[in-house]
């Protein structure tokens, strides 16, 4: 397939090889960032991808050619024989008409048929009318009974948390719509969660996740748990500079995985650092590594094993739980 657009083709905001889980296999799989008009929400107190967005075209090229020319950039540097899941993100939603044009969808479809896809969106963009097109496009010369999994970041299933402390505009009961919506397309369902946002203490933090867990597994197929991390621009980091934020604890991370009733991937972005999930600094290295593995092999004992761990900081991050206070200023930085 050939996407040629100019001499030099754009880049993605990002893209990178990675190992994944899938129906107990590890397989290859490349993640992209597309670069887009942005995100049409755009409100969410932690998200720095409001900042990452392209100018309206005003030099000729059209935003079709703009991610057309991305795409070429893709395939050209990552053929895709190399590789079986591709993970879409952009700065909003993937199946925004006004971020990717229905016609990008389907030339994106082509260029990776017979390839699993999960596609990251808000839930009002889940309709037939999106989905359709798409899945049917994805399954020409498949032979994948699931080849696409629209992933929502619904964050939690806490409703006032969403709102107040992520700020994400939309209810629990709509991700569950949605999740039937894709279903009833013929599709998957990854659920998103966010671990520990703005004005949640430790305690509330590991005891929404479990909640929140229990709840999204009615509804999706794959769950990833995100801890919050402090990224540049954002309400959030207002907080955080003010000491009225911290990332959660990695110690609270392994109990939140140790409890869960099915596998949750997690990829501790950041882990060890201010900015991300941490602990005391000492243990954070071997912790942050052991999540990782067991989001790749499902090995529980993996995870027990790390809760026994013994640091000094565990003494504090238990003090902390039940300690810190809603409505007050951390314990710890």
């Amino acid at each position: 397939m050939v996407l040629m657009i100019s001499a030099q083709n754009e880049r993605p905001l990002s893209c990178w090889r990675a190992k994944e889980r899938h129906e107990n296999r590890i397989v290859e799989c490349l993640t992209i960032i597309f670069s887009t008009l942005g995100c049409a929400w755009n409100k969410c107190l932690m998200c720095s991808y409001r900042h990452e967005r392209v100018a309206s075209q005003g030099s000729g090229t059209t935003q079709e050619q703009h991610l057309l020319s991305q795409l070429s950039w893709v395939l050209e540097h990552h053929p895709p024989d190399e590789y079986e899941m591709v993970k879409i993100f952009t700065s909003g939603s993937f199946f925004d008409p006004r971020e990717i044009p229905p016609s990008v969808r389907q030339r994106i479809a082509s260029a990776f048929t017979g390839k699993l896809i999960i596609a990251e969106t808000r839930p009002e963009f889940v309709t037939s009318d999106t989905i359709v097109p798409f899945l049917e496009e994805l399954k020409e010369g498949g032979n994948r009974s699931t080849p696409l999994f629209c992933a929502m970041g619904v964050e939690t299933s806490n409703d006032a948390i969403r709102e107040k402390c992520i700020r994400k505009g939309f209810l629990f009961s709509d991700f569950v719509d949605a999740a039937k919506c894709a279903k009833k397309c013929g599709a998957g369902v990854k659920a998103y969660l966010l671990m520990k946002p703005l004005f949640v203490t430790e305690r509330e933090a590991v005891k929404d996740m479990k909640s929140s867990i229990r709840d999204v597994s009615r509804h999706a197929d794959l769950i990833s748990m995100n801890p919050c991390t402090v990224q540049a621009r954002t309400d959030l980091e207002w907080f955080w500079r003010q000491g009225a934020y911290r990332p959660t604890y990695l110690w609270s991370v392994l109990s939140v995985l140790k409890d869960a009733p099915v596998h949750v991937t997690c990829d501790p972005v950041g882990g060890g650092r201010k900015r991300g999930p941490h602990n005391c600094g000492t243990c954070d290295n071997e912790i942050v590594q052991g999540i990782r593995d067991y989001s790749l092999t499902a090995d529980h004992d993996l995870i027990l094993s790390l809760m026994e761990l013994e640091c000094g900081c565990k003494n504090e991050w238990e003090f902390i739980l039940e300690q810190e206070m809603p409505f007050c200023m951390p314990l710890t930085r």
